[in-house]
């Protein structure tokens, strides 16, 4: 029988995981939200028969496993409750507001035997598969340094809502737009983290000539009081190491989505460009190897098929088959708690103006 999953949250992700849960073989039995308008609406615009305006109700069905997608500060509790239940869960990003309720997550899953995975997108970019192929064949071989950026030049996601209120969101860019910083690490083999050393900015951060083109509202009597952008650089135990760049305003000339990397075999790079930030129809993608063949400098472009939705759906797509044993995870919890333990540390380092041990 096929998977079946209840969605919690009829966000603008939403689409996304229900093509994926359906292309992996699974079957979306429910949708809940609190908002019980717009959970009938997404149940029918995507012909899903049930729908919840109560989570706890949903979590009472005979649905396998569930898909979160709601603000940052939900994402522990739910998939925690979900867990409790019996249920497996596939979390939006990022994983939880921090360290600890990442931790906390991993606990119970470990408890209750559930698969928990989070929608860390741009790995199952067929760009980054293409990629990680290579390193896996060891064509790369060991990948000393990396570059991890996304970049945004009027990219605020509204003000006064719950991204820019840091008790809902758990901060701004840094944790919002981690997947390159994932990504990098990915492909570095998840190393454990030494040192974290951060800055964060606020220039521009209430300035509504550098809010993105999503048509979020604005709430006049919200709070905002995250980062604009943040900068940093990573020392791992390894001896590898990793800087990152991550902004939704900052004076840029586009949007810019990439990992760089250098490795004692080859060098690559993945990346999309846009020349609207938020907008794919204008996106350009590029994956290239960069090697040494007798004693000429080479640049080598990876073909892969397109993907304008950046891997959401393959992402969604492996949850199910995980489940159903049919492919490997592309992410586990204990690397999610790694990247949580990173932001953590950014955020600590840039209030003290010091490095941080992780």
């Amino acid at each position: 029988m096929a998977t079946k999953v209840g969605i919690i949250g009829a966000g603008g992700m939403v689409g996304y995981h229900i093509d994926g849960f359906r292309q992996g073989g699974g079957e979306v039995a429910a949708i809940a939200d609190m908002n019980l308008d717009a959970a009938c609406k997404a149940a029918e615009a995507h012909n899903i028969e049930t729908v919840y305006e109560s989570v706890d109700d949903m979590l009472d069905s005979d649905i396998d496993a569930v898909s979160i997608i709601v603000p940052n500060k939900f994402h522990a509790p739910l998939a925690i409750q979900a867990m409790e239940a019996g249920k497996h869960v596939f979390c939006e990003k990022p994983p939880a507001l921090n360290a600890a309720e990442a931790a906390e997550m991993i606990e119970v899953a470990e408890t209750y035997g559930a698969t928990l995975m989070f929608n860390f997108n741009n790995r199952a970019r067929p760009e980054s598969r293409e990629m990680m192929k290579l390193i896996e064949e060891e064509e790369i071989g060991r990948i000393n340094s990396a570059q991890a950026k996304w970049i945004r030049r009027t990219g605020i996601p509204g003000f006064g809502g719950w991204f820019t209120n840091r008790a809902l969101s758990g901060g701004g860019p840094m944790i919002d737009l981690l997947h390159m910083l994932d990504l990098a690490m990915y492909f570095m083999g998840y190393p454990e983290p030494a040192y974290v050393m951060g800055q964060t900015f606020d220039d521009f951060i209430k300035d509504k000539n550098f809010k993105g083109p999503w048509g979020i509202p604005d709430r006049e009597d919200g709070i905002t009081d995250v980062e604009a952008a943040a900068h940093g650089f990573i020392s791992f135990e390894t001896g590898q190491v990793l800087n990152f760049q991550i902004s939704w305003a900052e004076m840029v000339k586009r949007e810019e989505v990439s990992v760089v990397f250098q490795g004692s075999k080859a060098g690559g790079k993945v990346e999309r460009l846009f020349g609207t930030d938020g907008f794919d129809d204008t996106a350009i993608d590029t994956c290239e190897l960069y090697v040494q063949e007798e004693g000429k400098s080479v640049n080598k472009i990876l073909r892969a098929e397109a993907c304008e939705d950046m891997g959401r759906i393959n992402s969604a797509a492996n949850f199910v088959e995980t489940i159903d044993g049919k492919a490997e995870p592309l992410n586990t919890p204990d690397q999610a708690l790694i990247l949580m333990k990173i932001i953590d540390a950014v955020y600590e380092s840039a209030k003290s103006g010091a490095p941080v041990a992780v």
